[in-house]
């Protein structure tokens, strides 16, 4: 691992996986000592939403929540979920709506309820004023022309594990919307389209996320995994993205982990700022 380089924020980790609840302390207490300044726990249905919230009231001041459903689960959606989710995000620690979109690539739900369910969650975004939380995959069009209904409407978003183009990246910045970038920028078998895309992020738009445990960055040797026998992904590892980000837009690491963590400091008014 390499030094800590601080001010970081990792704005996207599936703290509620199941695949961090034997060992979520230790999870955390590596994120803090690589230099991880705050950590933004998705929710992705009203369960998920709740165990987020609490972890964030267990770690306040470095664990903050979103509450939504991910469009996976908008089979569920019904007003019982959207009145949870209301409640969620009048508490001050969930910090954003989502994590909420569409996916036309599995349909594990259908295209219509997602749709449905997707619009409910802007509707509540725009009536509480906090940012939503994007996830889209195959479906950017139809993502997008939901989305130019609420102009002027939100205070803004994350397009979470942005992996399209050029023209798609410009069409969430004219909308308003930060750019995540996850650990897929360092996939040399899938990431291109996005290395070519980053340095058409504007600087204050741009937020680093792991996604964790997903989309481990693949350039990673051995030596540099805090678990050698795993491929979980870690937020201890965000630092490593940063520097090949960084090393993308010839930057200083520092700045960029400066730069990002202030932006989403500032887009979810996260404490401490």
């Amino acid at each position: 691992m390499q030094e800590p380089i601080g001010e970081l924020v990792d704005a996207g980790v599936n703290l509620a996986s199941s695949q961090f609840h034997s060992d979520l302390a230790e999870v955390i207490c590596r994120a803090r000592q690589a230099g991880v300044g705050a950590l933004i726990a998705i929710g992705t249905c009203p369960p998920s939403s709740a165990e987020c919230k609490d972890l964030a009231a267990l770690h306040a001041g470095y664990v903050f929540a979103t509450a939504g459903v991910h469009p996976h689960n908008a089979d569920q959606f019904d007003e019982t979920s959207r009145q949870q989710l209301l409640r969620l995000v009048e508490e001050p620690l969930v910090v954003a709506v989502g994590e909420t979109g569409l996916d036309f690539n599995r349909n594990f739900s259908s295209p219509d309820k997602q749709r449905r369910a997707f619009t409910a969650q802007l509707d509540i975004a725009s009536a509480c004023n906090k940012p939503v939380y994007l996830h889209e995959r195959d479906a950017f069009e139809a993502q997008i022309d939901i989305l130019g209904n609420y102009r002027g409407k939100l205070v803004g978003g994350l397009a979470h594990c942005f992996t399209g183009s050029r023209s798609q990246l410009r069409e969430y910045l004219d909308l308003g919307f930060h750019i995540g970038v996850t650990g897929w920028v360092c996939d040399p078998r899938r990431g291109q389209a996005l290395r070519d895309a980053v340095s058409y992020i504007p600087l204050d738009r741009l937020v680093l996320e792991t996604d964790a445990p997903y989309l481990l960055p693949r350039h990673l040797e051995p030596k540099q995994l805090p678990i050698p026998r795993s491929r979980r992904n870690e937020p201890c590892l965000l630092p490593i993205i940063a520097q090949f980000v960084a090393d993308l837009l010839d930057c200083p690491v520092t700045t960029l982990a400066r730069q990002s963590g202030a932006n989403a400091r500032r887009l979810f008014q996260l404490a401490g700022q």
